[in-house]
């Protein structure tokens, strides 16, 4: 891990916690958890919103009025807009990513929730992804929330990840452990 992550990963936990204490004294930690969501969501979708953010080259005053536009369009809270205004004026935007997945982290973890990282082949339909939610619940004993995503090179199966454990049952993986085993016999 470089100085930076290392830096920033550090730097993001401390301002997520600082939200999160500050959204749970107004009572607003569910707002807040929804606010930051859209934000994630629009700044994933919006490759030139991310560029801008993460630009060092942009001014203070630059991001405050991007982030500012940027909020009152997904009409964000008030708690949301100030702790998004001192990112701005603490040159901090860049981490704003890290300090949502670290909020989301805390948050989960308070209500008792585990998240699951799901990568499937195909898309999964409602049936399966409750299927494998009950699995994963059953396993953990928490609530789960699932994170699904599509690869297709998977070619069938799916892989999940819970924290620092990954159960890997995708066909690739087989096809992969069966060219090992034939080279090994050739």
């Amino acid at each position: 891990m470089s100085a930076r992550t290392a830096t920033s990963s550090g730097l993001a936990a401390r301002y997520a916690q600082a939200m999160f204490e500050l959204a749970t004294e107004q009572g607003a930690l569910d707002q807040v958890a929804t606010d930051l969501d859209k934000l994630d969501r629009t700044i994933a979708e919006n490759s030139e919103l991310a560029r801008l953010l993460a630009s060092p080259v942009v001014t203070r005053e630059q991001h405050a009025s991007a982030i500012s536009s940027v909020a009152a369009k997904l009409d964000l809270s008030e708690t949301t807009r100030k702790f998004l205004g001192v990112l701005a004026a603490k040159r901090r935007l860049y981490a704003l990513p890290s300090i949502v997945d670290s909020f989301r982290a805390r948050l989960a973890e308070q209500r008792g929730e585990v998240t699951a990282e799901v990568v499937s082949a195909k898309e999964l339909d409602k049936k399966q992804v409750a299927a494998l939610q009950d699995a994963v619940t059953a396993h953990t004993g928490k609530k789960v929330l699932l994170d699904t995503k599509v690869d297709p090179s998977l070619i069938g199966g799916l892989v999940v990840t819970v924290g620092s454990v990954q159960v890997d049952a995708s066909l690739k993986r087989k096809l992969q452990q069966l060219d090992v085993a034939m080279r090994g016999l050739g």
